[in-house]
């Protein structure tokens, strides 16, 4: 497709009138290929181009309008801020959407050379100022369905809009910044969700601004859990945020933000929530399936790092050795033995061989690749696949560099399983029947290949790429974006596709979500400067950190 300065530069020299005009050849002087062949173009012919580039001249216009009114409209927004009620805003927030929907919708056809411009031009409109700062984006701009919390600022979901802002040249770390310390200072609030009070270093799922007070001044009112559906209290929160910080402070060079003493209470604060010493024997979190795991509570200075420095190690070794799983670990745990009572047995978990869903057979190749499992426990081990979690173990060295490449290999060894026609499957496979009844509850969002449930997220680029990017796999992301690039944008840039490839717009998903336009922006950085893996790989893994960290 041609550039806007192109298209300029053929209207200037093949000017309308002259299209319009017959050829003669007598007025002008024939070169000798005109000699030889002169060029005959019928009226109808002629009638067609014309019509094909007023068409072109129109759609031009059109879209440049489109660009210049939300851009007005944004500007409104952010002048009368301190003016306007409640109302007046939510009819001007409501006209930005509107418009950027519009301007979103007319670029539905472009090549995707554009869709980086789209994507950014969605993000800058989903910016929510504070006191005339910038300190977050809203979720999603579906101005179709009812908002629900999606027109609040999640932390999870702004961590790589975040990091697309600390990636883009010339970096924009302002309202990264900004962001950190309204969500510390959040976390300082008192937090109750049905009379149970929170661990003092919860941080919120998500915040808004609101000019509800009597006076009219903006305030930002937190959620903690206590609005969100099931009542979920936002337990990853505080280590995206930890996670944004590093990327920030390797970005800029700044680390007067992580020294200050806030900053660093915050970080002890987060910590504690999930590093206490209780019964457990091993170095790993209980939690829900799917997420993260983690380390225990440490205190500060020296000790602090003596203590994450064992700890780590600790959880390094239990995850690459029980929770690993490939062609031959998978063998052998068909092969177990059980009820063995010794220190010395080799099917520590008493693993009943039995438990091995029919599923994981197939699914395993037999040449090569490999996975970190969903989770370990006395008896039973979950065999699903999660991206996420198998992509961090990667950029933060949790899996050894065998492993990882074993990761990367089972991707591309099973890519119509795992990335299908959307990218990237959140977990594989869906739960269905009675385990789906019995996990999630009849769960009606969460149905099979929907979802959290086998859901396919185009967000998730930025984590693949990013793994990609460690391993020297580009060519897997690149694969990826342009599968995505197929459909994301003449889609709507939704939240998450169903269906057992991804073939699907979600039932529920929202349209014009923040961290797909994000994700996608990322992938693209990721791509063309390798080196941006820097501000969120941990290189030589995390044991190592830990230990030249506390040598330091």
């Amino acid at each position: 497709m041609s550039s806007p300065q192109l298209g300029k530069l053929n209207e200037e020299n093949e000017p309308e009138e002259e299209a319009s005009q017959p050829l003669n050849h007598a007025t002008a002087p024939a070169t000798a290929s005109e000699t030889e062949s002169p060029m005959r173009i019928s009226v109808s012919e002629r009638k067609k181009m014309k019509n094909k580039k007023n068409k072109e001249r129109k759609k031009k216009k059109k879209k440049a309008a489109a660009r210049d009114a939300a851009a007005a409209t944004t500007h409104s927004v952010e002048s009368q801020i301190s003016e306007k009620t409640t109302s007046s805003l939510l009819t001007l927030q409501s006209t930005a959407v509107s418009t950027l929907r519009e301007f979103l919708v007319e670029s539905l056809e472009e090549s995707p050379a554009t869709m980086v411009e789209e994507a950014w031009y969605g993000l800058r409109e989903s910016i929510v100022i504070y006191e005339g700062k910038p300190v977050g984006t809203l979720a999603a701009m579906d101005s179709t369905k009812e908002p629900l919390n999606y027109n609040q600022v999640f932390v999870r979901d702004f961590i790589p809009a975040g990091l697309a802002f600390l990636m883009k040249k010339p970096a924009e770390p302002e309202i990264v910044k900004n962001f950190l310390l309204k969500t510390l200072h959040l976390q300082g609030r008192e937090k109750k969700v049905d009379n149970f009070t929170l661990g003092e270093g919860v941080l919120p799922a998500s915040f808004k601004v609101s000019t509800d007070s009597p006076d009219g001044k903006e305030t930002i009112v937190a959620d903690f859990g206590g609005s969100a559906i099931g009542r979920v209290a936002p337990v990853d929160s505080g280590f995206w945020w930890i996670i944004l910080l590093r990327a920030y402070t390797k970005c800029t060079g700044d680390h007067t933000l992580r020294e200050r003493p806030e900053v660093q209470k915050g970080m002890r604060l987060i910590l504690k929530l999930c590093l206490s010493d209780d019964l457990d024997t091993f170095p790993t979190l209980l939690c829900a399936d799917g997420c993260s795991m983690i380390d225990r509570r440490m205190d500060g200075g020296k000790e602090l790092l003596e203590r994450i420095a064992k700890r780590i190690a600790a959880l390094c070794f239990h995850i690459q050795q029980y929770y690993w799983l490939d062609f031959k670990q998978l063998n052998n745990v068909y092969r177990y033995k059980t009820e063995e009572y010794s220190h010395t047995a080799v099917n520590t978990f008493n693993v009943m061989p039995e438990s091995i869903p029919e599923w994981v057979f197939d699914f395993m190749p037999s040449s090569r690749g490999g996975y970190l499992i969903g989770n370990v426990s006395p008896a039973r081990m979950d065999f699903r696949w999660f991206l996420v979690g198998n992509c961090i173990a990667i950029l933060s060295g949790l899996a050894t560099d065998k492993q990882a490449t074993a990761i990367m290999d089972l991707i591309e060894e099973r890519w119509d399983d795992l990335i299908g026609e959307m990218p990237l499957k959140i977990a594989y496979p869906a739960l269905e029947g009675d385990e789906w009844r019995t996990i999630t509850g009849c769960d009606s969002k969460n149905t099979r290949w929907s979802y959290h449930n086998g859901g396919s997220w185009p967000t998730l680029l930025w984590l693949l790429a990013s793994a990609c990017s460690k391993t020297g796999r580009l060519q897997i992301a690149k694969r990826a974006i342009e599968l995505a690039e197929q459909r994301l944008s003449k889609d709507g840039w939704p939240e998450y596709y169903d269906g057992k490839t991804g073939k699907y717009i979600g039932k529920q998903a929202r349209k014009f979500q923040t961290w797909s336009m994000s994700g996608y922006l990322i992938a693209k950085m990721m791509v063309e400067n390798p080196n941006n893996v820097s501000l969120l790989s941990i290189e030589g893994g995390l044991s190592r950190s830990t230990s030249d960290n506390h040598s330091g």
